[in-house]
């Protein structure tokens, strides 16, 4: 393991996802796991979420696209949390799901509206 891709993917995370959530997250490792977030953490969130070329709103946005058409709606509610810190607005999430309904099917699409207002209304004290 690169230490500094590493400490530089725990800095990405925890900006996108939250310090809470990154903080419970390596706190749960155990031997099983341990092997497995470290590679999250320096390789998903170091080695390619730490690169410059493209902003974290490009890439949160694309993630919400690939996360939803892959039907993974704990990652797609973690991942609507990110997008918003990353600026990404809740018209254009809107305008991904729309386009995500037309290239990966209706039934993507609805889950992925369904949980995108569930973290609405949780972030605006609904829920």
């Amino acid at each position: 393991m690169d230490k500094k891709t590493f400490d530089k993917g725990v800095e990405v995370r925890t900006a996108v996802l939250g310090k809470e959530y990154v903080e419970n997250s390596l706190k749960m490792v155990d031997d099983f796991n341990k092997p497995f977030q470290e590679l999250v953490t320096e390789y998903c969130w170091g080695a390619v979420w730490g690169r410059e070329q493209l902003p974290r709103k490009t890439r949160s946005m694309l993630n919400l696209a690939m996360i939803a058409t892959l039907n993974r709606p704990h990652e797609l509610r973690l991942h609507l949390r990110g997008a918003l810190r990353n600026g990404v607005t809740r018209d254009e999430i809107r305008e991904i799901f729309m386009q995500l309904a037309i290239y990966s099917g209706v039934p993507a699409a609805v889950d992925s509206f369904r949980a995108a207002r569930e973290v609405f209304a949780e972030i605006d004290g609904k829920k």
